[in-house]
């Protein structure tokens, strides 16, 4: 449920912070192979994968204004370590997103459509090196009307 206290742009962050340490956790935990799951606060290492996400408003169509529908842009940017199977584990996070987002595209009632638009791989600049992979997810939210949560 939503917090009335809150700003919307912070419902948000958190509704998407819940499904990643979630549900995308859990469909990680699905897969034969090990995969780091996703956590959130200051730690980084091999263990734990702690994802960037920001959030930016983003230009809304005519229609959109028209009926007072809000739109943002979410980029969820993963550091991903190249052992073990770091290419692997880029692929496994982004389907997993993708996959947690088709059952809850409204991110738990928070908004009224968030879909995965956008996904980059960005493999180490050498490899073998112990550089880490990278993929940015980008999402469009969709929220109707705007300010505080109710």
């Amino acid at each position: 449920m939503t917090d009335k206290s809150l700003f919307i742009e912070e419902n948000i962050l958190n509704s998407v912070k819940k499904l990643l340490s979630g549900r995308v956790n859990e469909l990680l935990g699905e897969t034969e192979y090990p995969i780091p799951p996703i956590e959130f606060g200051t730690y980084r290492g091999g263990s734990i994968v702690v994802p960037a996400i920001t959030l930016s408003a983003c230009e809304r169509s005519e229609k959109e204004r028209i009926v007072r529908l809000d739109a943002y842009t979410m980029t969820i940017t993963f550091t991903v370590p190249e052992w073990p199977a770091g290419e692997r584990n880029c692929y496994a996070y982004a389907a997993s997103v993708a996959a947690a987002l088709g059952e809850d595209p409204a991110l738990g009632g928070a908004v009224d459509r968030a879909e995965l638009t956008g996904k980059k791989y960005s493999p180490p600049k050498c490899a073998g090196t112990g550089a880490d992979w990278g993929i940015t997810l980008t999402l469009r939210i969709t929220v109707e009307g705007g300010g505080y949560v109710g």
